[in-house]
């Protein structure tokens, strides 16, 4: 099962995406907390395509694929905009203690996206930055 959307870089189109993902999941019948958890990742990442390397410009576009296997959910988030975005997959832990008391804001995203997710990797595909999200489905 696969599906995709496309969408321009505007946070207007994030709650878009949220629905899109939600629907997806659970017309393939995944619990609850799993759907969740994966509405949050997409997001926080897309959210970072959309802010980060695109600076909120409603001309680029991202496209959003979702291919769901018996165990096995694959996700490939495609941004389309004139620059490269590449952070590294590996994020390390905050320190949440330290975030509250410098009264820190931002920062904890791709963390929680890394936690979350078993695979994140972001890689380079015909000039374009390509982040591609794994999770092992029970």
């Amino acid at each position: 099962m696969q599906d995709r959307i496309r969408i321009s870089c505007s946070r207007q189109n994030l709650q878009q995406v949220r629905d899109f993902v939600r629907s997806f999941l659970l017309s393939a019948h995944r619990k609850e907390i799993t759907v969740n958890q994966v509405v949050l990742a997409v997001d926080e990442v897309m959210a970072n395509f959309i802010i980060h390397a695109n600076g909120e410009d409603a001309s680029q576009f991202l496209d959003l694929l979702l291919v769901l296997t018996d165990r096995q959910l694959d996700i490939e988030i495609e941004d389309h905009g004139s620059t490269l975005f590449l952070p590294s997959g590996k994020v390390a832990t905050p320190d949440l203690r330290a975030y509250i008391q410098q009264g820190r804001k931002g920062g904890m995203g791709m963390a929680l996206v890394s936690r979350i997710m078993d695979r994140v990797e972001f890689f380079e595909r015909n000039s374009h930055t390509v982040c591609h999200l794994s999770k092992e489905l029970m």
